[in-house]
């Protein structure tokens, strides 16, 4: 059994871009496979409960293509999670389409393992009826209305389906939903290094060379784990480590300095060193590993809340700026005054989101602040049809443009707009029904792993 095992995290994001000379580098450490991140929920619920991607086929294809011309010509695996964005099963069939116009257009060979994520309502009302579900931060109870309700409904599957599908032969994984961190553990933990480093040097490579100064996502990251330490190291000469940037990233999306949570444990960071190794290296040890009292999966499902318009303006007038807390509210009152009969308040939700001003803190804005000179407003209407939406925008924006408030001089309009039309469409809203902890049960399969020879 060797020493060390070396991999590459070619970027955070398959379809962010990576070079193409940090690749060449990478691929000069021989390393024993490549490993890619291919989604995330960050950017919301609307593609898992859409069932498209947030990064389009061409970003994907050209990141794709380098990644798997360079593991087939090594004979070294590919391992891509959280396929298609999302990880739902329309989102591997569109990744898969973009994955075999490759290996046509090239003529590649490969056995392919594909692993399915998708989670039957079923198998959750069972687990809901019978107490083995709860919420995931603070997602509240849930409910099998909620449930029903979904589009589509994903487990977070950890690296045992990754290690099925390396033990079955695969050249090439695909998994559908994946916690980030299994995409690069799976086979060192195979092999049989610790999984305790194998998880944390996880947790630094998937976001590529994010851990790195300049950070950035979209640029090759060096991994080496040994028996008791790993070393990281950016591709590019242009980048280093550092280790505050690698302590720093550790803590990544986490709540708790000390520690962070993967289906195989908690990894325990509390007596973990972070020591320049090289110039632009860095060595991490000590980490450990505390087994759960139980076994759990997140799950995610996202499910129709209804359908979105929105404006974009701006106000300038400083007696306008003084008074926007009245002007929308004259402007909600003017609207349940005129829809009545059409749509009632509470089946619409009318936002104004004061860019500038507190949009962004919200009422965490501290008092006796000066009021900014400029203020960008955006007005949000989502209704349960497009076409409500779009009406109750626009009504809206042009009650807001003229609307009355105290001291006002002018008779001019109150919003300046930057766009003609200046009301957008915004199609289908999505929210998370189900972001909830799942303790399977006995019977459960829920990462089905199949194999396909191209």
């Amino acid at each position: 059994m060797p020493d060390t095992i070396r991999f590459l995290s070619v970027c955070g994001m398959l379809g962010y871009g990576y070079p193409e000379e940090s690749l060449r580098t990478g691929l000069a450490w021989q390393p024993a496979f490549i490993g890619v991140d291919s989604g995330s929920t960050d950017p919301g619920p609307y593609y898992l409960g859409n069932g498209t991607s947030f990064l389009r086929p061409l970003q994907v294809k050209r990141d794709l293509e380098l990644a798997l011309r360079a593991a087939r010509e090594r004979k070294i695996p590919l391992i891509i999670g959280t396929a298609g964005g999302c990880g739902a099963k329309p989102h591997l069939e569109s990744f898969q389409e973009v994955l075999f116009e490759i290996a046509r257009r090239r003529d590649l060979h490969f056995r392919l393992a594909l692993i399915h994520a998708d989670i039957d309502p079923e198998t959750v009302l069972a687990a809901l009826n019978e107490g083995r579900i709860e919420p995931c931060g603070p997602a509240g109870e849930l409910t099998p209305e909620r449930i029903t309700a979904c589009t589509h409904i994903v487990g977070q599957m950890g690296t045992e389906p990754l290690i099925e599908a390396l033990e079955g032969g695969a050249d090439v994984v695909v998994a559908g939903r994946c916690c980030d961190t299994a995409i690069f553990a799976a086979l060192p933990i195979m092999k049989g290094f610790d999984p305790a480093l194998a998880l944390h040097l996880a947790k630094i490579a998937e976001c590529g060379t994010l851990c790195a100064r300049p950070a950035a996502a979209n640029d090759v990251l060096l991994c080496e784990l040994g028996r008791d330490q790993f070393l990281v190291e950016p591709a590019n000469p242009l980048r280093r480590c550092t280790p505050d940037s690698v302590a720093a990233h550790s803590l990544y999306e986490q709540p708790l300095p000390d520690c962070f949570y993967e289906p195989e444990g908690k990894v325990d960071l509390s007596q973990c060193s972070f020591e320049q190794a090289g110039p632009r290296s860095v060595r991490v040890a000590g980490t450990r590993l505390a087994l759960p009292s139980k076994r759990s999966i997140k799950l995610e499902g996202a499910s129709l809340r209804g359908f979105r318009s929105i404006a974009v303006a701006g106000v300038c007038d400083p007696a306008a700026i003084a008074n926007l807390d009245e002007i929308e509210g004259s402007v909600r009152e003017a609207l349940a005054n005129t829809l009545a009969g059409t749509i009632e308040t509470g089946q619409y939700v009318l936002r104004f989101l004061r860019y500038g001003l507190d949009a962004v803190t919200g009422t965490r804005r501290a008092a006796g602040q000066p009021l900014p000179r400029e203020v960008g407003i955006v007005i949000e209407a989502m209704a349960p049809t497009q076409e409500l939406a779009d009406t109750v925008l626009s009504l809206a924006r042009s009650t807001a443009l003229h609307q009355h408030f105290q001291g006002r001089k002018t008779t001019a309009g109150n919003l300046a707009f930057p766009f003609s039309p200046s009301d957008f469409c915004g199609g289908a809203v999505y929210e998370f029904s189900i972001y909830h902890l799942m303790e399977p049960a006995r019977s459960d399969t829920l990462f089905p792993v199949t194999f396909e020879e191209w």
